[in-house]
């Protein structure tokens, strides 16, 4: 029972020591790891526990606090340890890799960390990708089709040289869509799309929006979809923006919804019938998109949020001569030009969204 005591005090002493990067999960960077891979030398989250867990041949996990630490372990974690591990297994991560946190979906965190430990990809002997091979790409995707009610496999091409993402359908030689690396976007969806795997693409077709719904079987495919599209990101930002220093141009790669959900709105004049909408912020482009369906290939309309000093600004009332049925929390986005009122469900979801519209009014 001392051994026990004094072990894994010992142990969470490590943990917290100042330097080792042992306070954070060495692979999602979430905060006070309560879990351990004795083989490796790394300390983790529950939740990338989990991950490890499935790969015996190359980790065994403890936990710091509930198992028992014999002494030879507790020296072999005193010995490697978190930044040791990052210093050997992140050598060599490209910048156009998407590095997941806790809160991104298990997919990309699994790949993330099968990419690290299984299969050794960014070690220091590995030759570092040029963005541009990286950023080219040729396989079959599961592409959600016309009126949303199945998939069907397409066939996709990426060039990051030719700055372009084709797709095809069954046996056409001419592509269905040429799409330009310049507003190409991608996220994963996994509960929109229903899919484990599940990713959006969007991009630009005479000035809307357009959006793509695919998924792969295998979660390495998605992954390396995903990282090759970042990578073609990455390419076309590097070479356009050659002053631009790489800090900057990282998050610009591939972007993510601030919020998604639905609310009620009602149109200009303001009289029309309240009808319910699926609304999805992007921060980066200031644009609130709203769709009939969340699965919707096009937007019905889209509303650009400027700086409160052009005269943006959200409000939890509604406007003056304006009485709504439901007694419901409201929202009221000003703009120049007008008022967009929307209906939400509860209090949670209208705080919620007035923080995410307020964010982007208060960003440069």
């Amino acid at each position: 029972a001392m051994d026990y005591d004094h072990n894994k005090a010992l142990l969470l002493e490590l943990q917290r020591a100042a330097g080792t990067g042992n306070d954070r999960c060495a692979d999602c960077g979430d905060p006070d790891p309560e879990w351990a891979s004795y083989k490796l030398g790394i300390f983790i989250c529950l939740n990338c526990s989990g991950i490890h867990r499935n790969l015996p041949e190359i980790s065994r996990v403890k936990s710091l606090r509930l198992d028992f630490w014999e002494s030879n372990l507790i020296e072999f974690m005193r010995n490697h340890g978190n930044l040791w591990a990052k210093a050997k297994y992140e050598a060599k991560v490209p910048p156009y890799y998407y590095i997941p946190k806790s809160h991104d979906c298990m997919v990309l965190r699994q790949q993330w960390i099968r990419a690290k430990y299984e299969r050794g990809e960014f070690l220091d002997t590995g030759v570092c990708q040029d963005p541009c091979s990286a950023g080219s790409r040729e396989g079959c995707l599961w592409k959600l089709g016309k009126g949303r009610r199945q998939f069907q496999k397409r066939q996709f091409l990426l060039s990051a040289k030719e700055g372009v993402m084709k797709y095809y359908s069954k046996e056409s030689k001419v592509p269905k869509a040429v799409i330009s690396v310049e507003t190409l976007n991608a996220m994963f969806q996994v509960e929109k799309i229903g899919h484990n795997h599940g990713l959006q693409i969007t991009y630009i077709t005479d000035g809307q929006t357009r959006n793509l719904f695919v998924y792969h079987e295998s979660g390495k495919e998605i992954v390396d979809w995903f990282n090759a599209i970042r990578a073609a990101r990455y390419h076309y930002l590097r070479t356009t923006f050659p002053n631009v220093p790489e800090p900057e141009l990282i998050p610009r790669i591939t972007r993510s919804f601030v919020k998604e959900g639905y609310m009620e709105k009602t149109g200009p004049t303001q009289k029309e019938a309240f009808k319910v909408r699926w609304f999805c912020l992007d921060s980066q482009e200031r644009n609130l998109l709203y769709f009939k369906n969340p699965l919707d290939a096009f937007a019905q309309g889209q509303v650009f949020i400027g700086r409160r000093d052009e005269g943006y600004e959200v409000r939890d009332d509604l406007p003056q001569k304006i009485w709504v049925k439901k007694k419901k929390p409201v929202i009221t986005l000003v703009t120049p030009a007008r008022e967009f009122v929307f209906i939400c469900d509860n209090d949670r979801q209208q705080r919620e969204w007035m923080d995410a519209l307020s964010g982007v009014i208060t960003q440069l």
